[in-house]
């Protein structure tokens, strides 16, 4: 199978690199607008992986799967693959793409191919990590998601764009406007990040896990973020984004019933943004070529994969979660 990883940032090419080990995988291509970055990350990965001429439109080489791992607004370069006949990946965390992408859905049915929206560590991941808890309630009635960290410059942008705009929840059976910047909530995180002030913003999970969970009283998101984080969020980047970020965390927190008993489940993650989210993206794609995605169309990664075989890729990937251990009272 050929695979075409567009965008070789640094979720990019940590992606091309676990491609190399997928199952599935004899050909891997590259693209990019810098065409001397993108050639010297192909010699960096060996003599098996290709750099596309800036000659050659990519949609046009005959791949079988495309991930989308550049910056955001990939709704169109995912209608031109699922046009040429490739299926996609996409790890954008835009709340406007990701909602664009999922109405690509139709025109994915009807091409046959699978629209993967929102894999990576946040959306993605986080998803997943819900479904998995979901399975111990029998029933849904919150979901809370958090998160910490960015990966390469472009997720900094977008993290910064985020918190300025307005985001939405799902609020006892109908959606809510919430104020980039507002409702600061302390989140604790997997060590050695512990705790964080978090706050709403244009954050992707509550779209994709209403699909999973169209019944849920509420579903929320929010982001880590300093003091200067939410001061300058209106203005212009102050200074350049990190090449790469250290570490990040994601939080995802599901409040339910079982046994006529409320409940409340915690799982976490702490790695490297661009670490994790480049093997749940090749994970993803070892699970679309396993053919275990489901029928054809545009959804969430929660909604795609079976959780545990899932995660159990992902750890003996090194990118393992875990879960919170105590008393509810501890779990807020």
């Amino acid at each position: 199978m050929k695979v075409l990883v567009h965008g070789c940032g640094v979720v990019g090419t940590r992606a091309a690199r676990q491609l190399l080990t997928v199952p599935g995988v004899d050909e891997l291509v590259l693209s990019d607008l810098r065409l001397d970055h993108v050639a010297g990350v192909a010699r960096s990965l060996g003599a098996s992986v290709s750099a596309l001429d800036g000659g050659v439109s990519w949609w046009s080489i005959g791949a079988d799967l495309v991930v989308l791992a550049g910056p955001s607004e990939q709704v169109g370069d995912a209608r031109q693959a699922v046009e040429a006949g490739s299926h996609v990946v996409s790890t954008s965390d835009s709340l406007d793409d990701v909602e664009a992408l999922l109405r690509l859905d139709l025109s994915a049915r009807e091409a046959g191919r699978h629209v993967i929206v929102g894999a990576g560590f946040s959306p993605g991941l986080t998803c997943v990590l819900a479904r998995h808890a979901s399975a111990e309630l029998a029933q849904v009635e919150e979901i809370h998601v958090a998160k910490l960290g960015t990966a390469g410059p472009a997720c900094a942008r977008q993290h910064h764009e985020a918190l300025r705009t307005s985001g939405k929840d799902w609020r006892d059976g109908d959606w809510a406007d919430v104020r980039g910047g507002s409702g600061r909530e302390l989140c604790w995180f997997p060590d050695p990040i512990a705790g964080s002030d978090c706050y709403r913003a244009a954050l992707c999970e509550p779209i994709l896990l209403h699909d999973l969970f169209p019944n849920a009283q509420r579903i929320t998101s929010r982001m880590a973020a300093t003091r200067r984080d939410r001061l300058t969020a209106r203005l212009p980047m102050m200074r350049k984004p990190h090449a790469e970020a250290g570490a990040g965390a994601v939080r995802v927190e599901v409040r339910g019933t079982r046994n006529g008993m409320s409940e409340v489940i915690v799982f976490g993650c702490m790695d490297r943004p661009s670490v994790a989210a480049g093997t749940v993206v090749a994970t993803v794609v070892g699970e679309v070529f396993g053919d275990r995605v489901g029928l054809p169309g545009a959804r969430g990664l929660g909604a795609r994969v079976e959780p545990i075989p899932f995660l159990a890729e992902l750890a003996r990937r090194g990118v393992k979660c875990a879960r919170f251990e105590g008393s509810p009272a501890h779990a807020l």
